[in-house]
This record gives C-alpha cells, sequence and structure tokens, in this order.
C-alpha cells in the first residue's frame, strides 16, 4: 500500500498541482529516503531551478519529469505528497520539501520512512533498478490475454504469488489481488500453470476491471493513503473479499477464510474459489 490505482490517483493529483512550477530549492531531512545520487546536497543542487513538466507512473512508481531531469519516487507503505504554502508549519515525519519559487513547497511525508527517490537523465531510469527489473502495465494496450497467460503459463508456484511478483505484472498489491481472484473464482493457491483457457481469461478480465474501477474512485485508504490533496480514496467500501475474513461471502454466504500466501495475509471463500 499504495498500490497501482493510489499512485495513479497521486500522479493525477500532482499533475493538478505542481505541473509548471520552478523549484526553487531543496531541503532534505532525512538522507536515506535519497538513494541516487547517494550525495544529499547533490541531490538538491541538480533540482534547483528545474520546471516541473508533467508527473507519470511506471508500476507503483511515480516519475516526475522536469526540463532534463526525471525523479523517480516510491511512496512505499505510508509515503505521501501534498502541496502547502511555505508559511504553513512543517508537520513531523517530512523528510523532503520542494520549495518553489511561487511560494508554496511540495512536501514528502512519510512516517515508516521506507520511500525513495531516485535522480536520472531522461531515459536513463528505464536502464537500471528499480524501474529496469518491471514487468508489464495492466492497465496498457499490450496487456493482452496471449501476454498475461505466457507470464503465467511457465510458473509453478501459486497464483497469488506470481500476482505479487512486480516483475511479472507491475502495480498489483495484495488487496487487489485477492479481490482479483475472487472474482474470477479462482483460489489463490492454484499453481499458476495449472489455470485453464477460461480461467486465464476471467483472471485477465478481473484484473484490469477490478484496478479500473478503482483507479475511478481514487483508490483504496485501507490505512493512512490520501491523494496529494489529502482526500481519501473509496474503493475499500467496494471490496468483496479482502479484508473480509470470518464475514459471510457476498455471493454464496460461506464464511470467508484468511492464510498466508507468498508471505502475505490472503482472503478467499473457500467455495466460491476452490481448485479446479
Amino acid at each position: 500500500m499504495p498500490e497501482l490505482p493510489e499512485v495513479e490517483t497521486v500522479k493525477r493529483t500532482l499533475n493538478q498541482l505542481v505541473k509548471g512550477k520552478v523549484i526553487d530549492h531543496v531541503t532534505v531531512n532525512l538522507a536515506r529516503i535519497i538513494q541516487r545520487p547517494d550525495d544529499i546536497d547533490q541531490f538538491a543542487f541538480m533540482l534547483a531551478g528545474h520546471t516541473i513538466q508533467s508527473v507519470k507512473r511506471r508500476g507503483k512508481f511515480l516519475r516526475i519529469l522536469l526540463d532534463d531531469l526525471v525523479l523517480v519516487s516510491h511512496l512505499r507503505m505510508e509515503g505521501r505528497y501534498g502541496l502547502y504554502e511555505s508559511s504553513e508549519p512543517v508537520e513531523k515525519h517530512t523528510h523532503v520539501i520542494f520549495h518553489f519559487n511561487d511560494g508554496t513547497e511540495l512536501r514528502y511525508k512519510d512516517v515508516r520512512q521506507f520511500g525513495t527517490m531516485h535522480l536520472f537523465n531522461p531515459g536513463e531510469e528505464f536502464t537500471v533498478p528499480p524501474l529496469s527489473k518491471l514487468g508489464i502495465e495492466p492497465l496498457d494496450a499490450e496487456f493482452t490475454v496471449e501476454k498475461f497467460k505466457a507470464i503465467l503459463a511457465g510458473k509453478t508456484t501459486k497464483i497469488k504469488a506470481v500476482l505479487l511478483n512486480q516483475a511479472y505484472v507491475v502495480g498489483i498489491g495484495n488487496i487487489y489481488v485477492d479481490e482479483s481472484l475472487f472474482r474470477a473464482g479462482i483460489h489463490p493457491e492454484q499453481l499458476a500453470n495449472t489455470l485453464t483457457d477460461e480461467q486465464y481469461h476471467k483472471l485477465h478480465q478481473a484484473v484490469v476491471e477490478t484496478l479500473a474501477e478503482s483507479v475511478e474512485v481514487g483508490g483504496s485508504s485501507i490505512k493512512s493513503y490520501v491523494n496529494g490533496q489529502g482526500e481519501m480514496g473509496r474503493f475499500q467500501h467496494q471490496l468483496k473479499i479482502y479484508g473480509r475474513q470470518n464475514q459471510p461471502c457476498q455471493t454464496c454466504g460461506t464464511i470467508i477464510e484468511k492464510s498466508v500466501v507468498g508471505g502475505r495475509g490472503t482472503h478467499y471463500c473457500p467455495v466460491c474459489q476452490s481448485i479446479k
């Protein structure tokens, strides 16, 4: 958390808030957030005077495009951006501040301190980690059933673990994997290479529909996620399986169970999602 829908929402919000703004200077209060370059003074020096052209997304990463630089930012578990007036008090856990020449500031706050920032020359960000190891985008036109099946067919691990692996398909975290598998009627422990053609089609459709529907309502605010304007997402009100252990399945009435798959808490209906 945040996953693809939440990062997509942050991207869209930041494009409204900071596109066209000029960075006057940068303050870094926690050095480990800055991964590239490894010198925070150099990081701040490189960004000074640059204009934000647009904000894009790759998987769960934000790509902030400047004049001739690209800032790759990963929010991890609880990272968030917000636009403030420079006169407003700086909240606790604010680790990076981008001071604009119009008197506003883009502040990065991260209670867990797991977020990262990498600075690249344009195009270079795709050739090295963290972006170079990412798989296919599930909301792009190239994400076809055929490509999806090709990714899954040779995997002998549990389908949930495969879907969580960002090297195969990006942006689908724990919430949306559980929801997608439930929609498709597939047990999270079924081996990926045992899915039938019908299951591949159902799962492909479920992944696309689940992510798209969440994006439309601003993502899910399960814990602390808000967009760049401090607004919560609303998809958590539409969740059918995630977080509903010990409650009746909305489809068949069977009690929803929770286990651990791929090291993650996993919710499923033992009737609607029986292993084929």
